[in-house]
């Protein structure tokens, strides 16, 4: 049981840090086509909330906003720790 919920934590972190990837890489698109527009707010509603409590402790630099870096980086640590104790 424990070993099926901790496949399933890994699944899902996973997919949320392609989502933070992604989310990223689209910042780098230029504005305009509607469904990029809209594929980036359903993203970033589903990001936004988590990269803004490190944007809260990470002030950019030169213009670079390091959060979802550290975020992924976060992500990571907690998925470890949970699944360690779920194993």
């Amino acid at each position: 049981m424990g070993y099926s919920i901790a496949r399933l934590l890994i699944r899902l972190v996973d997919l949320y840090q392609l989502l933070i990837i992604i989310w990223c890489v689209m910042s780098w698109i230029p504005r305009g086509n509607d469904t990029v527009e809209r594929i980036r707010y359903a993203i970033g509603t589903l990001v936004e909330p988590y990269l803004g409590i490190f944007r809260s402790l990470i002030p950019s630099v030169s213009g670079m906003d390091f959060s979802p870096i550290i975020a992924i980086i976060a992500l990571n640590v907690v998925e470890r720790l949970v699944v360690g104790i779920l194993i």
